[in-house]
């Protein structure tokens, strides 16, 4: 009888599990096929058809300008089924919140509709040089200096963080790794008020230089105030601004987005080809023309959606695509497409397939999975390489997003970032 009620008890357990572990999963499933944000472009129809037992209200106070199935809808009327096709336009650059509930009952997630400028992109594939200055000097870490009197300090440590960018010296700014060296030295060994920016955030510290053996003062501090690599150009619009790399310029200690006070692109030819290869990702070596006659751009913003700034009147565009619509999240389909690259100092279409969509990554530059089923360009490559991030994505004629990432472990496997992406960090202020 016991071993009974102990059985029975087990089978309710397990019941039990299995309902939260559906709920859970089933759960799981809904949020991930609804993205956390819609975009539109400003005059264009979104089209949706999410099939799905959810209803939802716009909250905001300018909600007139948006449509529903080309019918403009009273502010604060705006209702949504999410389980029928439906259209959406905005005659208006905003963003608004959207309330979810399920079955229309269940609040289930809250998710933001952001309406972009409309434009149309020229898709570019041309490699370029990239040199940008840090605002302020980077800190990569600290350590220990041997000082003149045979003993070793550490004058940063538990002060400067890695990430850290000291802005001024006793008051007076610095901008670079010499501004900063020539006040240690000017400090003639006495406390230093170093002012660090962390997180937005000003903080100041006092640090006591310390004298080395050859006369020199030295706070312990790895830094760094610039960086330069190759990458690939993907998009100019008609008003002169780009977009490059669809991901962020990190540090390469760090591996943190570099905060960046100017920066510049310049042309650059690729001399070498290193192939991929499993658990080896290959390389583009390239030569950058780093004079000004070769300069052919100003890098305004480094985000972790890729690079942007303006081009000027060096820059000749590669392309034969000419300027090419956008095809938002919602236009991306699994299947094939194809990517504009210079790998032979020569931009050219090849081939990819699309084979996953996620549009709520939780990296927001690794939306889709790729691969590369151009048979020369595995021959050349191998696949994806270092220098073939911000390579455009091209499916149905629309410029839909910028290769990424490879796969470490598969070379012809990789990421791509939706464009949608690029562009809003290229609009927003």
């Amino acid at each position: 009888m016991q071993r009974k009620s102990t059985y029975r008890k087990l089978l309710f357990f397990l019941l039990f599990v299995n309902v939260i572990a559906l709920v859970f999963f089933t759960y799981k499933e809904l949020d991930d096929s609804i993205p956390n944000n819609i975009r539109l472009m400003v005059g264009k129809d979104g089209s949706f058809n999410f099939n799905l037992p959810v209803e939802a209200d716009f909250d905001g106070d300018n909600v007139g300008v948006i449509s529903v199935n080309n019918k403009r809808v009273p502010t604060n009327q705006i209702k949504l089924d999410f389980n029928k096709p439906f259209t959406l336009n905005s005659s208006e650059k905003a963003k608004y919140k959207i309330s979810l509930k399920l079955f229309g009952i269940i609040n289930f997630k809250q998710i933001e509709l952001g309406v972009m400028d409309s434009m149309e992109l020229m898709p570019s594939g041309s490699p370029i040089g990239i040199y940008v200055e840090t605002d302020g000097v980077m800190v990569l870490g600290t350590g220990v200096i041997s000082a003149a009197d045979g003993l070793n300090y550490e004058p940063a440590i538990n002060k400067l963080k890695s990430g850290d960018y000291i802005i001024s010296a006793d008051g007076e700014s610095i901008e670079n790794k010499d501004d900063l060296i020539r006040a240690i030295q000017n400090s003639n060994g006495k406390d230093l008020k170093i002012t660090v920016r962390r997180d937005s955030k000003n903080i100041d510290y006092m640090i006591t230089p310390v004298k080395t053996p050859n006369n020199e003062y030295k706070i312990g501090a790895w830094i760094r105030d610039n960086t330069q690599g190759i990458g690939t150009m993907t998009f100019v619009t008609e008003q002169g601004e780009f977009g490059a790399l669809g991901h962020g310029i990190t540090d390469v200690d760090t591996s943190l987005i570099m905060q960046i006070q100017r920066g510049f692109v310049y042309s650059a030819e690729i001399m070498t080809i290193i192939k991929g290869r499993q658990g080896a990702p290959g390389e583009l070596i390239g030569l950058i023309n780093q004079s000004e006659q070769y300069k052919i751009g100003k890098i305004d913003k480094n985000t972790n959606q890729g690079i942007f700034g303006t081009i000027n009147g060096n820059y000749k565009s590669s392309s034969e695509k000419g300027f090419l619509p956008v095809g938002l999240k919602q236009d991306v389909k699994i299947g094939p497409a194809t990517i504009l690259s210079c790998i032979d100092n020569e931009v050219k279409e090849y081939d990819i397939e699309i084979e996953k969509i996620d549009v709520n990554s939780s990296s927001p530059n690794k939306g889709m999975v790729i691969s590369i089923t151009d048979p020369e360009l595995l021959q050349l490559t191998g696949g994806i390489v270092q220098g073939m991030s911000g390579s455009p994505i091209i499916q149905n004629n629309k410029i839909i997003g910028a290769v990424t990432h490879v796969f470490i472990q598969d070379s012809t496997k990789g990421y791509g970032t939706f464009i949608e992406n690029m562009i809003y960090n290229l609009q927003e202020e």
